[in-house]
């Protein structure tokens, strides 16, 4: 996505000059963000030309501080807003040179530790932290799906024996053994084989 291009000083010295074309009346169609001290200065003084033209009736006169009071208060606003975009200039400026410098130094600056894709930070203060690796939970799912199906098996051999399917004379895992030692006599030979 595009950024879209900064107004340069020279566009903002233009607007400046435009505005004070336009004589102390130019301050009022200004956008409230736009306004400087000067316009302030320039509205008050449109706005006293116009009150002057009213007459000294003391409800005028009373309006007539009021109006300073208000103006006052935008001056102070006015002030502390170009203040504060000043600062936002300067720190976009300082961001800027900044940035450069970093892509100048290439992607791996010093100190740094660049991650991977398949890489995240963990905060270790997190009590919600992801304690296990993915591949610990899948062993630990295996395993727990191994010893199961084990116990399904012991089930049924313990059906088996209920039911009298099974004489009682092999004695108890008597057949499991026999599986057992057949299994390691297979493990046996294939290692044998290996080597």
């Amino acid at each position: 996505m595009e950024e879209p291009p900064l107004r340069g000083e020279e566009e903002e010295e233009q607007e400046e000059e435009e505005g004070d074309e336009a004589g102390p009346e130019g301050a009022l169609s200004k956008s409230p963000f736009q306004l400087t001290a000067e316009d302030v200065y320039d509205i008050s003084y449109v706005m006293g030309r116009e009150l002057m033209a009213l007459g000294s009736d003391p409800r005028v006169t009373q309006l007539q501080f009021k109006i300073v009071r208000v103006l006052e208060m935008l001056e102070a606003l006015v002030n502390e807003s170009n203040l504060t975009l000043e600062e936002l200039r300067m720190e976009r400026d300082s961001l800027k040179k900044e940035l450069e410098l970093l892509q100048r130094e290439g992607p791996a600056a010093p100190g740094l530790v660049s991650l991977g894709p398949d890489q995240m930070v963990v905060d270790l203060t997190d009590p919600n932290r992801p304690r296990f690796t993915l591949q610990e939970l899948r062993d630990v799912l295996q395993e727990r799906n191994k010893l199961k199906s084990q116990l399904l098996l012991v089930q049924e051999e313990l059906q088996c024996y209920k039911s009298g399917l099974i004489p009682p004379q092999e004695g108890p895992g008597g057949r499991r053994e026999k599986d057992r030692a057949a299994s390691a006599d297979k493990e046996e030979k294939t290692i044998i084989r290996k080597l």
